[in-house]
């Protein structure tokens, strides 16, 4: 596997399918189909992901010659998204994206990396040594969402 940086002009259409299977394959046994949509809608915003991920520290993972997974941190430590394809589970992926996430936010400064974490995430993060600090409901697009706040001191 390799990590690079995320590349606009070839990465984002593939990233926001990435994301949305994710969302629809793996968060399907936590959450109902009407909050799955409201995560990830069939028709996002390419114009709201392309900010997002270029305002973002974004870096994608390649195996077999195609993105199998990314993830993106803010100056301040906010860890936005960690997305690995459901066939390419269990493989270290997401533990290789978030430790490249946390060690750039170290570098940037900071102390403390925070993520909201949806529930097929939590233990992932907990294992990775990040404490629940909260569990928060918020509102996307009309239904309410349940996720964990959670960090990480570096």
């Amino acid at each position: 596997m390799k990590i690079r940086l995320y590349n606009k002009s070839q990465d984002l259409d593939t990233i926001m399918d990435l994301f949305y299977r994710c969302v629809h394959e793996i968060n399907a046994s936590d959450y109902e189909e009407d909050e799955l949509d409201a995560m990830a809608p069939k028709n996002m915003d390419h114009y709201h992901w392309e900010s997002s991920l270029d305002k973002n520290h974004t870096i994608v993972a390649i195996e077999d010659d195609h993105i199998v997974g990314f993830g993106n941190i803010g100056q301040t430590g906010f860890l936005d998204r960690l997305y690995v394809d459901k066939d390419y589970l269990g493989r270290g992926i997401a533990g290789e994206l978030a430790q490249h996430l946390e060690d750039y936010a170290k570098a940037k400064g900071n102390h403390i990396v925070n993520v909201y974490s949806p529930i097929t995430a939590q233990k992932f993060f907990e294992k990775r040594g990040y404490d629940t600090i909260e569990e928060v409901v918020s509102e996307k697009r009309g239904v309410r969402i349940f996720k964990y706040l959670m960090e990480k001191k570096l």
